[in-house]
């Protein structure tokens, strides 16, 4: 049952982003981008749910968990940024990497077809584990809003913003605003997760996790204070977001 609603949650994602694609393209932006993705956060916490029960703790124990609680993240995060936002290409950039990370818990192996509950759980793991992982939601979409960002950018400077595409894409100021937000918020709740892990029981295998997520706060944290005390043009912060955020999960991935 958890399996088909993440496969329901995958179809809806794209539907939703392929549904937008084409709407903006007409140059209509559809408001049912959001009816889509809404959809997908209703089934993706459906999921959540069920595994946490089996787990009896944060469903975070395997590698496909942990996609499927960053894409619930990235979807929650898209629609709690704005009104204005919501409505903009957003959702037609972000639906396409919440459709990759849930397929690839879908493939054989990634995710636990019976998960087991987790023994020996505290509530400095959890929330280490949570609170990272919400993180790592903020700074993907900040990442998509970079690539949004730059995209609009060269756009801008070919002059072909004639397309309904991307006369649509929101203001070049409220895109990097909305990065740099999310970039504090993804940055904060990392800070939360980092202070839990300290304060959890220090096993081999989660200190390494811990050390790996240090050095991806300490990145944000770096690209924070130049941003702050030097200034940075909204082409390097994007393009600095989007390979940041990339580095890190290839941080993750070998850890």
């Amino acid at each position: 049952m958890d399996r088909w609603l993440l496969v329901s949650a995958t179809l809806l994602a794209l539907f939703g982003g392929v549904w937008g694609m084409v709407a903006v393209h007409r140059g209509h932006p559809s408001r049912w981008t959001v009816v889509w993705m809404l959809a997908v956060l209703v089934c993706q916490l459906a999921f959540l749910g069920m595994r946490g029960s089996q787990r009896s703790a944060c469903p975070l124990a395997d590698r496909g968990e942990i996609l499927v609680f960053l894409s619930w993240s990235l979807t929650l995060f898209y629609l709690l940024v704005g009104p204005a936002y919501r409505i903009s290409l957003l959702g037609v950039f972000t639906a396409p990497v919440v459709v990759v990370f849930q397929s690839i818990a879908l493939l054989p192996g990634v995710l636990e077809m019976e998960p087991q509950k987790v023994a020996g759980g505290n509530v400095w793991h959890e929330t280490h584990a949570a609170t990272s992982v919400l993180a790592y939601g903020a700074l993907a979409l900040a990442a998509v809003a970079g690539i949004m960002f730059l995209v609009l950018d060269r756009q801008l400077k070919e002059q072909h913003l004639k397309s309904g595409l991307f006369r649509n894409l929101p203001p070049v100021r409220e895109l990097l605003v909305s990065l740099e937000r999310l970039l504090w918020l993804g940055g904060g709740l990392l800070s939360i997760g980092i202070l839990a892990g300290f304060l959890m029981p220090h096993e081999k295998s989660a200190l390494a996790h811990l050390l790996a997520a240090v050095s991806v706060w300490i990145g944000y944290a770096a690209l924070l204070a130049i941003k702050t005390v030097r200034g940075l043009t909204g082409r390097k912060l994007s393009l600095l977001t989007v390979g940041l955020f990339i580095l890190s999960l290839g941080v993750f991935a070998f850890v």
